[in-house]
């Protein structure tokens, strides 16, 4: 028997490892594939996509097909949701990265408005469409994944690792702009070479798959499949009876406003030519790409003080620090301080976002049942941030070229955004302490926190054993 237990933990902690080197994997790869589309809605599409002779136009049509693709996302996440609680997390995962995968590479092969006309933003917008569509279940499939199959008491440290997958995502998709960019005359760049990065995404689906097919289904859902207990309808009963938590998990989502100021209209305001500020796109794509590799160190830290101390207040602290920092960081590209911008944005999205951005992975899941999970979590996730999508556009036009006070306009908005964000966190129950069955269920007891942190101990000294083994 014991002998029989040892090779089932040891099972176990393997799938572990395999099932969050899947989920960072998959969402450094496909997130590579989004954000590379949102570099290039900020640097290159004004300009080769869009009528010439009205620069305001064409930025604020370009960062609308930016969030065009958000507004794909509610729906991908209904229809992936559902087939992620009806037919496990592992379909849903590598379904996503397949249409993501090719959607990417279909857009570097657009012809341009000057072949084509009008039908060049059209079919951008379709590929955009496509984008939002694939991302919706990415992280709320992979998450969940990770969740179920991490062992109590690490749930927060394992399931951070997603957003530290999305964040190496973003830096793979800066850095592979950043030699084009710098040594790269701009009309070839303008012309063939900006499309490398989308065409690259061949890779992306070859290794990704790899990765994937070797992780198991979580056994929370093999379980309920073994006991026929598969919801029919899981995005019904998600609204039905976790309308409030999804609701939570909307305006929580809001925090999606950092990365829209930092990555997205941050780069609008600092390299189109028509806001006067005059950064060179070789130099401001530095700055992502730095507060990303600032992230990825501190993401894993951040998930492993959840288990210790829970997952509301990281959150808490990251919605109102970062939006506080948003001023400075706005304010620095104003003055044409590029050593500013870049300390700015390290702090305000390198390390305080961080406190949301490493803890909602495990937070948002642990709020609904195994049954609903992907559902709640994707559908719910998606529509906060398909808010936060529209805001580069919006921004563009209350704060267009030539305005005064850029940096207290789009401060202040982006304050009052994550300000949302804090109270919905602070008004959702503690679920840390929350065994995995428990998780999602009215009046359900957490463990008491002397047992948890015991448990917790336990797993920590297994993991150090087997690896001095």
């Amino acid at each position: 028997m014991e002998t029989s237990m040892t090779t089932q933990d040891q099972h176990s902690r393997e799938q572990t490892r395999k099932a969050t080197a899947s989920g960072w994997i998959g969402s450094a790869l496909e997130y590579y594939d989004f954000f590379i589309y949102a570099t290039a809605a900020s640097l290159i599409f004004p300009q080769i996509f869009f009528p010439k002779g009205n620069a305001t136009a064409a930025i604020v049509a370009s960062l609308a097909t930016y969030g065009v693709g958000y507004v794909a996302r509610p729906i991908g996440a209904f229809f992936l949701g559902h087939l992620g609680d009806t037919h496990g997390r592992k379909r849903v995962l590598l379904i996503c990265m397949f249409v993501m995968g090719f959607s990417t590479i279909a857009v570097g092969l657009l012809p341009t408005y000057e072949q084509v006309g009008l039908l060049a933003p059209l079919l951008l917008v379709v590929l955009r469409l496509i984008q939002g569509f694939a991302v919706a279940g990415e992280i709320s499939g992979a998450s969940s994944m990770i969740l179920e199959h991490a062992p109590f008491g690490r749930r927060g440290f394992f399931a951070s690792f997603t957003l530290q997958g999305v964040q190496a995502g973003q830096i793979l998709a800066a850095a592979v702009f950043l030699p084009l960019a710098h040594y790269m005359p701009e009309e070839q760049f303008n012309a063939w070479g900006w499309r490398v990065p989308f065409i690259l995404s061949f890779a992306v689906i070859a290794v990704a798959f790899v990765i994937r097919r070797e992780v198991e289904e979580t056994p929370a859902f093999a379980a309920e499949a073994q006991r026929g207990d598969v919801p029919r309808a899981p995005v019904i009963e998600a609204v039905k009876y976790h309308w409030a938590d999804m609701l939570r998990v909307i305006c929580c989502s809001l925090m999606n406003v950092i990365a829209v100021v930092a990555t997205v209209f941050g780069a609008a305001y600092a390299v189109q030519p028509a806001y006067g500020i005059g950064f060179s796109k070789s130099v401001y794509l530095w700055i992502p790409v730095l507060g990303n590799i600032i992230a990825v160190l501190v993401i894993p830290f951040v998930g492993n003080l959840s288990d210790r101390i829970g997952r509301r207040p990281p959150i808490i602290f990251g919605a109102l620090g970062a939006g506080l920092l948003s001023f400075g960081y706005l304010y620095a590209i104003s003055i044409h301080s590029v050593p500013l911008a870049i300390g700015m944005s390290l702090l305000m999205w390198g390390v305080v976002y961080q406190g949301y951005n490493a803890v909602f992975p495990s937070f948002y899941p642990e709020l609904f049942p195994t049954r609903a999970r992907v559902s709640a979590m994707a559908i719910s996730q998606n529509i906060g941030t398909m808010i936060t999508a529209m805001l580069p556009a919006l921004f563009a036009a209350v704060a267009p070229p030539g305005s005064s006070n850029i940096p207290l306009t789009i401060g202040g908005l982006t304050l009052v955004t994550t300000l949302i964000a804090a109270i919905s966190a602070w008004s959702a129950r503690e679920t840390y302490r929350m065994p995995l069955k428990a998780l999602g269920e009215r009046g359900a007891s957490p463990t008491p926190k002397s047992e948890y942190d015991q448990q917790r101990e336990v797993v920590i000294s297994q993991s150090r054993w087997r690896k001095a083994a």
